[in-house]
C-alpha cells in the first residue's frame, strides 16, 4: 500500500521528480524502479539554517499499486430559480461562498455588489493609480470579489478553529485556482489569476439560477417588528427576503453610518494602524536565507515579525514578497495604501504592512461619533495624509532610519506605489503616541532582521484598513443580529474573519445557519 513519509531535502532536490525519487528511494532503502509515483501532500521551508531545507509530506506508491492524478470536483450544484430567496449584500469571499453554499442547501441567493463586475473594476483601478481619481463605488475594496481579488489573494489563515479551511482551497481549485494552494503552507493565488476564479464562481452562482445585481448599493433596510423585510437600493428599488446576510467588508463606512443611524446595535472594535514598508525583494532573501543570491529553487523570501512594544503589540501584515503597494482609498480626500503580489511574485520589491495594535482608550477624541469612533480615528489619519502629501492620490513617504531619527528624508527613490509619494515626516500623520511605538519597534525590528533597518526600505503611510473599526454583534449559536431577526452579520466587515479564508467560512456558516433556521 502507499506510504506516507514526512522528508527534509534540498531546494534543488524538491523541485525535481527524478531527484526527489532517487532520494526517496535511498531513505526507504528500495531501487528507484521500484518506486511509481511521488506526491506531495504539503510542502514548507525550513529557513532556520544557513542551508535551506523544503519539509515535504508525502505519500509514495510503489509499482503495481494503484494510482491516477486525483481532480477536485465542485459540489452538485442544483437549479435553485424557484426556491426561497435569501438577499447576500456584499460579492467578496464571504459573500461569493455564502451564495454557493445557499445553492448547494437549495436556496436561492441574491447577490448585490454596490461595485462592477470583475474585469469593469479595472478601468477604475487604473483611474485611481494614473489620474488619482477615486470612485466610490469601485476601486481596490469594493467591487466584484471583494478587496482580495486585487489585492493579493492571500489564502493563509490561522483560523482552523473557524471551519474546514481544506473545503475552501478545494472549492477555489475547482473553480480554476492552481492545485498548489493544497500543498503550500502559505497558499497564494495571485491578483492576476484571482480574477478569472471570481468570474467563475459569478457564471456558476447564474447558471443554478442565483442572482447577481453589480452596481447596486444598499441604502436602507426594511424592517419590521424588529424583523428584516428586505432592502432598499440607492435607486429607490425594494428587494424583499426576510434572510440577509450582511457581508459588505471592512469598508463600508456607508453601511456602519447606516446601521447606527437607524438605531440597529453595533459596536466600536479595536483594530491595527500603522504604515506599508518596502524593501528590495533582494535585500529580504538575503536576510531570510542567509546568502546572497536565493538561487532558481527558492521563492522569493516573506518575512513575519512581531515585537511588543510599551505594552502593544507591532507586527507584520500581508506581507507580499515580489509585490508592489496599491492605492485604496475608497473616497476621495483619503488615502490609504495596501500591497499584493501576483502569482509568481516576480516584483523587484517586497512589501508589508507594519501595525500596531490600537485600543478603545485610543479613540477617545472621537467618543462622540459613539460605535463609529473608531471609524473616525481611522478617517482622521487617512484624510491628514491626504492633505501632507498634496491632496492627490500620492502618499506621505520617507525612509526607515529617517523615520527613526525624526528627520524628513532628502529624496524618495521611486517605489512601487504608482501614483507616488511625498516626502514627509510620518510623525505628522500619526498621533504621538503612534509614532513612538512605531520609531521603537522598528529599531527592534533591525535588531532581530539583520538588515532590515535601512534606508533603502521607504515607508508610505497609512496602512489603516488591516480590519473593520466596528463589529456588528450576532448571536453566537444563531448567527443573527442581536437585535434584527433574519439579518446575518457576516464576514471581515462585521468583525468575524481576517482574509479571504476565514472570511469564506464565514460566509458558508451563515448560510448554514438559515437553512437549520428554516428547517426548525
Amino acid at each position: 500500500m502507499p506510504k506516507e513519509l514526512l522528508i527534509q531535502v534540498a531546494p534543488e532536490v524538491a523541485a525535481h521528480d527524478v531527484l526527489l525519487k532517487a532520494h526517496v528511494a535511498k531513505m526507504i532503502q528500495v531501487s528507484v524502479s521500484e518506486v511509481q509515483h511521488i506526491s506531495i501532500l504539503k510542502r514548507s521551508i525550513d529557513a532556520r539554517q544557513k542551508a535551506i531545507k523544503i519539509n515535504l509530506k508525502v505519500l509514495i506508491f510503489f509499482q503495481g499499486e494503484s494510482f491516477s492524478e486525483s481532480k477536485i470536483e465542485l459540489p452538485h450544484y442544483p437549479n435553485v430559480a424557484p426556491q426561497k430567496e435569501v438577499i447576500v449584500v456584499g460579492a467578496g469571499p464571504a459573500g461569493l461562498f455564502a451564495a454557493l453554499q445557499l445553492i448547494e442547501l437549495g436556496l436561492k441567493p441574491i447577490v448585490i455588489e454596490r461595485g462592477k463586475d470583475v474585469r469593469g473594476r479595472r478601468r477604475d483601478l487604473k483611474a485611481i493609480n494614473r489620474d488619482h481619481i477615486v470612485n466610490e463605488d469601485s476601486n481596490y475594496c469594493f467591487g466584484e470579489g471583494g478587496a482580495g481579488t486585487y489585492s493579493d489573494g492571500k489564502l493563509y489563515t490561522r483560523s482552523k478553529k473557524r471551519g474546514d479551511v481544506d473545503r475552501i482551497l478545494q472549492l477555489l481549485v475547482g473553480f480554476g485556482a492552481s492545485p498548489e494552494i493544497l500543498v503550500e503552507a502559505h497558499p497564494h493565488i495571485g491578483t492576476n489569476k484571482l480574477p478569472q476564479i471570481i468570474q467563475d464562481i459569478r457564471e456558476k452562482i447564474i447558471e443554478c439560477g442565483g442572482q447577481v445585481l453589480f452596481e447596486t448599493r444598499v441604502t436602507d433596510f426594511v424592517i419590521k417588528n424588529n424583523e428584516i423585510q428586505g432592502i432598499v437600493t440607492q435607486k429607490g428599488d425594494i428587494i424583499s427576503a426576510n434572510k440577509v446576510i450582511l457581508a459588505t467588508g471592512h469598508s463600508a463606512r456607508d453601511i456602519f453610518e447606516l446601521l447606527d443611524r437607524k438605531k440597529i446595535l453595533i459596536e466600536a472594535k479595536p483594530f491595527a494602524l500603522g504604515v506599508r514598508a518596502e524593501h528590495p525583494q533582494d535585500l529580504i532573501d538575503s536576510i531570510q536565507y542567509s546568502c546572497d543570491f536565493r538561487g532558481d529553487y527558492l521563492p522569493p523570501a516573506p518575512y513575519s515579525i512581531v515585537k511588543q512594544v510599551n505594552g502593544r503589540g507591532m507586527y507584520s501584515f500581508c506581507m507580499c514578497p515580489g509585490g508592489v503597494i496599491a492605492p485604496c482609498a475608497t473616497s476621495p480626500g483619503e488615502v490609504v495604501t495596501n500591497g499584493w503580489s501576483p502569482s509568481k511574485r516576480d516584483q523587484a520589491t517586497a512589501n508589508s504592512g507594519i501595525v500596531v495594535e490600537l485600543k478603545l482608550e485610543d479613540f477617545k477624541p472621537f467618543d462622540k461619533f459613539g460605535p463609529l469612533a473608531g471609524m473616525e480615528f481611522q478617517k482622521s489619519i487617512e484624510q491628514k495624509a491626504w492633505h501632507l502629501a498634496g491632496q492627490t492620490q500620492k502618499v506621505p513617504a520617507q525612509r526607515m532610519i529617517d523615520f527613526t531619527q525624526n528627520k524628513v528624508s532628502a529624496s524618495i527613490p521611486k517605489t512601487s506605489y504608482v501614483p507616488g509619494t511625498t516626502s514627509i515626516e510620518l510623525g505628522q500623520v500619526f498621533p504621538g503616541f503612534l509614532t513612538q511605538i512605531m520609531r521603537e519597534g522598528f529599531l527592534q525590528f533591525g535588531k532581530s532582521m539583520k538588515g532590515y533597518l535601512t534606508n533603502e526600505a521607504i515607508l508610505h503611510a497609512p496602512e489603516s484598513r488591516t480590519s473593520s473599526p466596528v463589529r456588528i454583534p450576532r448571536d453566537a449559536q444563531t448567527l443573527e443580529h442581536l437585535q434584527i431577526k433574519g439579518l446575518y452579520p457576516c464576514g471581515e466587515g462585521a468583525g468575524f474573519a481576517g482574509g479571504i479564508v476565514s472570511a469564506a467560512i464565514d460566509g458558508e456558516k451563515c448560510a448554514l445557519k438559515i437553512k437549520e433556521s428554516l428547517d426548525y
